[in-house]
This record gives C-alpha cells, sequence and structure tokens, in this order.
C-alpha cells in the first residue's frame, strides 16, 4: 500500500456546516484531535460540526482553535496510509487484519482481566464491577457476531464488487439483495456498540481507579480504553469511507 504523504501548507478548510464525516475523511490526521475534544466522528459521522462541537459542550472557537492547532503540528508528523484513496478492496483487508484481530484477542483478553478483578475487588467493588461485566458481556456477544456477519457476508460482498468494478472479477451476486441492506444493519449495531461504550466510560467514572486498585485493575481500564480507541478507529474505516463507497460502487455496477 502506497502512501499519501501530508499536504505541506495546506490549508485547513473548517466550516461549521460541514459534517464531521467530511472533516475526518478529508483530514484523517485530526482522528486523535477529535478524541480528546470529545466529537464523535465514527457513528455520529453525519452530524454537522457545530452540532457535535456543541453535543461536547465546547465553544466553536476553541474547538476550532484546536483543530487548527492540530493540523499544524501534523504537517511535519510521518505520513500515514490515506485509505479514503485505497481500493475497497485493500480497505476491506486492513480492516479484517487489523481491526477485526485486534477486537477479538482483545475481547477475549479483557474478559479474563475482568474476571480477576471481581475475584479480587468484588467485596469492596461488587457493584460496580458487576454493572460492568452486563455492559461487557452483552458488548462481547454483540461484537462477535457483528465481525462474524461482516466476515462472512458484507465484505465478501464488497470485494467481489470491488473487483467487477476494477476488471478484475465477474459480476457478483449479492445474495442479500442490495449491499445497502446489510451496511444499514452494521451501522445500526455500530451505533449500539458506541453507546455501550459510552455507558462503560461513565460508569468507571471516565476509567479513574479506585485507591485500592491492584495491576490487573488498571491493565483492565487500559484495554478497556484500548478497544474503546480502536473501535472508534474501525467503525470510522467502515461508516465514513469502506460503505458508503461500496454503495457506490455497486451502483456503478448497476448502472
Amino acid at each position: 500500500m502506497n502512501e499519501s504523504p501530508i499536504e505541506k501548507n495546506r490549508p485547513l478548510e473548517i466550516s461549521p456546516e460541514q459534517t464531521v464525516r467530511e472533516l475526518v475523511v478529508n483530514y484523517p490526521v485530526l482522528r486523535p484531535q477529535l478524541e480528546k475534544l470529545g466529537i464523535d466522528y465514527c457513528c455520529g459521522g453525519l452530524r454537522p460540526l457545530s452540532e457535535a462541537v456543541q453535543s461536547a459542550g465546547l465553544e466553536w472557537s476553541a474547538a476550532e482553535q484546536a483543530l487548527e492547532q492540530a493540523w499544524s503540528s501534523a504537517q511535519s508528523e510521518v505520513p500515514s496510509v490515506d485509505w479514503n484513496a485505497a481500493s475497497l478492496t485493500a480497505l476491506a483487508d486492513h480492516i479484517l487484519e487489523k481491526h477485526h484481530t485486534f477486537t477479538k484477542e482483545q475481547l477475549l483478553r479483557l474478559d479474563e482481566l475482568l474476571r480477576k478483578v471481581q475475584r479480587a475487588h468484588g467485596e469492596k467493588h461488587g457493584e460496580m464491577l458487576s454493572q460492568l461485566r452486563q455492559l461487557f458481556d452483552g458488548l462481547d456477544d454483540e461484537l462477535s457476531e457483528h465481525l462474524l456477519k461482516e466476515e462472512r457476508i458484507l465484505f465478501p460482498a464488497i470485494k467481489d464488487i470491488d473487483a467487477f468494478v476494477s476488471g478484475t472479477g465477474a459480476r457478483p451476486v449479492v445474495h442479500c439483495g442490495i449491499i445497502e441492506n446489510p451496511i444499514r444493519q452494521m451501522m445500526l449495531e455500530h451505533d449500539h456498540a458506541g453507546n455501550v461504550l459510552v455507558d462503560i466510560r461513565r460508569l468507571t467514572g471516565n476509567y479513574g481507579l479506585p485507591d485500592d486498585a491492584c495491576q490487573t485493575f488498571a491493565a483492565l481500564y487500559d484495554g478497556l480504553q484500548a478497544l474503546e480507541a480502536d473501535l472508534h478507529e474501525h467503525i470510522h474505516l467502515e461508516n465514513n469511507i469502506l460503505f458508503p463507497k461500496s454503495m457506490v460502487q455497486e451502483a456503478t455496477m448497476n448502472s
């Protein structure tokens, strides 16, 4: 995969009316700053930027300045892959190899860490940990099923359509009718997973460790935050790039 370097001295074009999706697709290096500002760029990508800023409890001028500073700093950073310019097959493979693999491994690891923390700290923090277990188990079940549907149904269809449009494969039969049908369902599940992550962050007091926390407790909270950050990037790549471009490709195939 070729890397697309950051265009030096390129101005940041930002306005209250543009969607969060437009901003993050055009300027992917701003994702960490959006995370810091508490602006949802994955599930909430279709909202106007002004609305997202307001929902994060920020003034427009402060958010604009923070984004401009982040963009200015990014001019000297190491170039990253421009997934907006990549083929859909390459992007799908990247999501599978990086994000699906990480999510599966992290869910297994977090399940065991949470089990150990419940045993060690159940007496003092049992109620909170029981609620955390309930939220985590629901997220685990949903994500495991979600990844399987993407791997078995949606991504093969996306890659088959991409191969046909690029002239390297036969015309595929999309067994789910039109590809928008499973995409719509996946996006609904993304929204729900995002809401559960918000509930977990709220329950844990923004991942504030109790005074008696052990190293396993700290590892659990670190791991949950790592899962959250990876899912944000994962969902962004699907909601804002892979899915809309796949629907455009299917329309091209059927025209």
